[in-house]
């Protein structure tokens, strides 16, 4: 569905990306897994059209995507869930909510969407009415992962979704990821929590100093020495 070619990425002078290469299967979850600064959040803000690689490609369901504006990119069908939730603080759930059927892929689909959210996130019916701001962390993740939902994604690309969260959330959110891709959604899920994103995910890269140094199946790398040594300290 997503595949990524030679991608390097400079910010300035400093190279955040060096010739990345990765594909992701439709229907599966792929995870990219590092350390703080390993590139990871750079390579989801260009898939995402934040940012503008110097050169290299990607291609989604077939079509170059690597120099699109970030709004048409979500219209073919690209959610993201962004690191640090950022939701619209001062908006209620419900408005929140009501901003993933603006784009032109989801029109008509608001009333669906709002019902999919809540019978998902229980919890946010029950604050629909409630300042977004005032929620707790997981409430703000569960509140952005429905909103991104609302907008009709084929692949939904997750941003250190577990950061800043009390372990029992962190589960509950990846139950939520899990069972987004049961429903058929692809994942690219992009973590420092290496052990929790290698058990989920179909597939993965590790990422280090901006390039890719080791793929494979998730549960294959868990169990890699040289993953255990370097990212679980075992």
């Amino acid at each position: 569905m997503l595949a990524v070619r030679d991608l390097d990425l400079y910010y300035g002078d400093a190279q955040a990306l060096d010739r990345v290469s990765l594909d992701v299967p439709q229907g599966e979850i792929v995870a990219i897994v590092g350390a703080n600064g390993a590139g990871k959040s750079s390579l989801i803000r260009t898939v995402a059209g934040i940012e503008v690689p110097r050169s290299g490609s990607i291609t989604f369901k077939g079509r170059s995507i690597q120099r699109r504006e970030s709004h048409e990119i979500c219209n073919l069908g690209i959610g993201q869930v962004a690191e640090g939730r950022q939701v619209f603080p001062s908006l209620s759930v419900l408005e929140n909510l009501q901003m993933g059927p603006l784009l032109p892929r989801a029109r008509g689909t608001a009333r669906q969407a709002l019902e999919d959210a809540f019978a998902m996130f229980p919890r946010l019916a029950e604050r629909r009415d409630q300042p977004a701001g005032t929620l707790s962390g997981g409430e703000q993740q569960m509140l952005a992962i429905g909103r991104c939902l609302a907008g009709q994604p084929d692949l939904i690309m997750f941003d250190e979704p577990s950061l800043g969260l009390a372990p029992l959330v962190v589960q509950d959110v990846l139950r939520s990821i899990r069972a987004l891709n049961a429903r058929g959604i692809t994942i690219l899920l992009v973590e420092q929590n290496v052990a929790v994103s290698l058990k989920i995910s179909h597939r993965a890269y590790v990422l280090e100093n901006g390039r890719i140094v080791m793929s494979g199946p998730g549960a294959s790398l868990l169990h890699d020495d040289r993953v255990r040594q370097a990212y679980l300290g075992l």
